[in-house]
């Protein structure tokens, strides 16, 4: 099997392990549901099950067609009609984005809405090296599976699928939430892709800055001096952040590129700028790490005589806000379909998702499914292989299971729902 890789900026990006890439992989069990479940949890993972080849088809169709940010038409096209053959009511092109889109499941009368969130979209050069086509299809296919099994919800409220567009630095989620796609919902959930099963894992919040520096071109042979070089204001950028590391709180990550080096080596560079992911657990050391930030682009600055200039994107991704009761909900969920969360080893780092935001907003869980063996980092070519294998199959079923049943447990139970806010209103705590 496959090489090395990583899940997608919103996942986290797992330390390597000795032994066998497959360790990890005997853990996961048949995800089966257990014959003490009701028999409406029965019918809906039965129905799930007998989708399962179609889900598999239309992961590996996502998967072979990877489409960026904003511009993921065919598998928008591709999942709603799935959807609309299973008997949900679709809306495209919702708030505002031509991808996007909502599939609503319909109860008996008015009562909450259950949100289950889709991403489809891939990354630059590497293509679904973060999942994407997994998570996308677990949703929907929770979707169609309440949609099949139920045909209208036992129970008053609706079950929408939210196909949300641009995770991957686009953040689809907060334009859909500003565009009031959210306004209705009362509480939201998805999984993601990963070397391991967990119902729980932070994620930070980012801070997206920009720096250019402004310098004078000069011939680099026969006159350098009448130069001011802003590729070594860049530089200095660079190695100012590197010695400011030893000073961050262990939850920060400061990391960018340089995005214009000059234009050629003959010429002393007049301009150059470099984009920065500024992370950490709290959006207030995302600032302290954006002041900190500029101050070291304008010391690079002045050291090398050039101008700087630093702005950032005003959409900010936010940390994820954990929900214990939802996060309870769904781990009894992956027990009784056999599919139990893995042991942490604590040695992964943090990502983050534009779910962060969703969940700042209301009830919100974004649980982890494995579909590779462990040590396998997200974002990378190792990954976008396993997110069409086996392994992949069998998390893709496990997770529209667990999210089918979830949902329902929210819409069946209004207690479990209020305590689910209840959590929320509390500020969340780990589960």
């Amino acid at each position: 099997m496959p090489g090395r890789q990583d899940d997608g900026d919103d996942d986290l990006r797992p330390a390597g392990r000795s032994g066998s890439r497959e360790a990890g992989a005997r853990r996961v069990r048949g995800g089966q549901v257990s014959a003490a479940a009701d028999p409406l949890k029965l019918d809906i993972a039965a129905t799930v099950d007998r989708l399962a080849d179609e889900l598999e088809a239309l992961s590996h169709r996502i998967h072979a067609t990877p489409e960026l940010a904003f511009k993921e038409e065919q598998a928008q096209a591709w999942l709603t009609e799935f959807l609309e053959k299973h008997g949900a009511r679709v809306e495209r092109g919702v708030g505002g984005l031509p991808t996007a889109f909502r599939a609503t499941i319909a109860g008996r009368g008015a009562g909450p809405t259950i949100a289950i969130m889709a991403e489809y979209d891939a990354l630059p050069g590497i293509g679904h090296a973060c999942g994407h086509n997994v998570i996308a299809t677990a949703g929907c296919g929770a979707g169609a599976a309440l949609a099949v099994a139920l045909g209208r919800l036992p129970f008053a409220g609706q079950i929408q699928v939210i196909g949300t567009p641009a995770e991957e630095g686009g953040a689809g989620k907060v334009k859909l939430m500003e565009a009031g796609v959210f306004k209705d919902v009362d509480a939201a959930m998805m999984i993601h892709g990963r070397c391991g099963t967990q119902v729980w894992r932070p994620s930070l919040g980012i801070v997206k800055a920009k720096a250019e520096f402004f310098g004078q071109a000069a011939h680099a042979s026969s006159w350098p001096w009448r130069g001011v070089n802003a590729l070594n204001a860049v530089i200095g950028l660079f190695n100012a952040l590197d010695a400011m590391r030893q000073q961050l709180r262990p939850d920060a990550r400061v990391h960018g590129i340089i995005t214009r080096g000059g234009e050629q080596a003959n010429i002393i560079p007049e301009y150059t700028s470099a984009e920065f992911y500024l992370r950490s657990i709290s959006v207030d050391y995302c600032w302290e790490l954006l002041r900190r930030f500029t101050a070291a682009a304008e010391g690079a600055a002045a050291a090398t005589g050039c101008r700087a200039s630093v702005t950032h994107d005003p959409t900010v991704h936010e940390p994820l806000k954990p929900n214990a009761t939802m996060a309870g909900l769904f781990a009894r969920n992956l027990e009784l379909i056999d599919f139990p969360e893995d042991p942490d080893d604590g040695q992964a780092g943090f990502g983050s998702t534009d779910c962060g935001n969703v969940s700042q907003r209301l009830p919100t869980i974004h649980p982890y499914i494995r579909i590779s063996p462990d040590g396998v980092p997200g974002h990378s070519r190792e990954f976008a292989e396993w997110a069409r294998s086996p392994l992949a199959r069998t998390g893709l079923v496990a997770g529209a299971k667990a999210l089918a049943l979830t949902a329902v447990d929210l819409l069946a139970s209004p207690e479990a729902l209020q305590k689910a806010k209840h959590d929320f209103a509390r500020g969340g705590h780990q589960p």
